[in-house]
């Protein structure tokens, strides 16, 4: 065969060979460019699932983000009730550390047997050393004072008067317990001594002076109140009331003491 007559029919198969390999445009841009609703799909998110993560509904929101009324108000705001119960102690709480109960103030029973009235104290008038304990069975008035106070002054006046009134009856004693930690016996005697005052007076070491703080209420420890009380003859404490009280006043407060197992 004659090769130059032969070459124009191959280059057309070539060519024709080429045609049905190539593709179509239409089917490169299948391939490489898809459709836009395709692009939509997978790049486009529909409102609502843009809308989801991002935006929770309001309901949602509601219940995430805002307590219930009774939520909100339940740690921060107590009832009633529980505040008054935290808050406000009863009044029989209020009264109970710092004031005597008020039968006690009133004259009746208080504790017998207090462990200051074992407490060993000396009688600056005598020297004589003595206790509480020692004069059971009789009528003893108490006086809680200070050299320096004259309200106390004025009272040991009336309490030797008391004595004029009663003939120094033996079965009253009387106890002037000096609760100034600043003062001793030798002062306490030079006072009374100056005075004329001739009845036990003592100077209450701390114990017994916390003591009947503790008691009886802390004005016992306040000289210029006038601090008085009773121990009848079974030892039982009678408070008196504050101020100075003359001796007609004292003398209506013994006496039914007195006349006890008299």
């Amino acid at each position: 065969m004659n090769i130059k007559r032969g070459l124009p029919g191959v280059l057309v198969l070539a060519i024709v060979l080429a045609a049905c390999s190539a593709p179509t445009a239409d089917a490169m841009m299948a391939k490489a460019t898809p459709t836009m609703g395709a692009m939509m799909q997978k790049e486009t998110p529909t409102a609502d699932a843009m809308m989801a993560p991002a935006m929770p509904t309001a309901d949602t929101m509601m219940m995430q983000a805002t307590p219930t009324a009774d939520a909100v108000m339940a740690p921060a705001m107590p009832t009633t009730d529980t505040m008054m119960m935290q808050a406000t102690p009863t009044a029989d709480a209020m009264m109970a550390p710092a004031t005597p109960a008020a039968g006690a103030m009133m004259g009746k029973d208080t504790m017998s047997t207090p462990m200051w009235f074992s407490a060993k104290l000396t009688d600056v008038n005598t020297s004589k050393s003595l206790r509480v304990t020692d004069f059971r069975g009789k009528v003893i008035l108490v006086e809680a004072m200070a050299v320096w106070c004259t309200t106390c002054f004025q009272q040991q006046q009336q309490i030797q008067a008391l004595h004029g009134l009663l003939s120094k009856s033996d079965d009253l004693v009387s106890l002037s317990l000096d609760i100034d930690p600043n003062e001793n016996d030798a002062i306490l005697k030079a006072y009374a001594n100056s005075h004329g005052f001739d009845w036990m007076y003592a100077v209450a070491p701390a114990n017994v002076a916390r003591e009947i703080g503790n008691l009886y209420g802390d004005q016992f420890l306040n000289p210029p109140s006038a601090p008085m009380f009773i121990i009848d003859r079974q030892g039982k404490v009678h408070l008196l009331q504050f101020g100075v009280k003359s001796a007609q006043d004292l003398k209506a407060a013994v006496e039914p003491y007195l006349q006890q197992g008299a």
